[in-house]
């Protein structure tokens, strides 16, 4: 049985893989191709790019945007509102790490 990782059914499963094209992930979003490529320019997220050059996002960068977008709307700027974005998981991230220290009793 071949890898895991190597199942085409995986692809599905993984919210890292890029499956979707930026028109799809506008229209998911309800938002522009523009909007996207702002939150690229300030980036939030870097989508990756198709053989033929085309960006194409994930399933985690659409939650990212859509928090993005949440912002937007309530008045934010676009740029401050990654900035809140990429705090907000970084935050999230250190209070990972000191969970699982405290679980597990080590020291960094």
């Amino acid at each position: 049985m071949p890898p895991r990782s190597n199942r085409p059914a995986d692809k599905f499963d993984d919210d890292d893989y890029p499956a979707y094209t930026m028109g799809r992930a506008a229209e998911m979003l309800g938002t522009t191709p523009a909007f996207l490529r702002a939150l690229g320019e300030h980036r939030l997220i870097t989508p990756l790019r198709s053989e033929g050059g085309h960006r194409r996002y994930s399933r985690y960068q659409l939650r990212i945007a859509t928090r993005a977008r949440e912002l937007v709307d309530q008045g934010t700027a676009v740029e401050a509102a990654c900035r809140i974005v990429i705090l907000e998981d970084q935050l999230e991230e250190a209070q990972r790490i000191n969970e699982e220290l405290r679980t597990h009793g080590t020291t960094p």
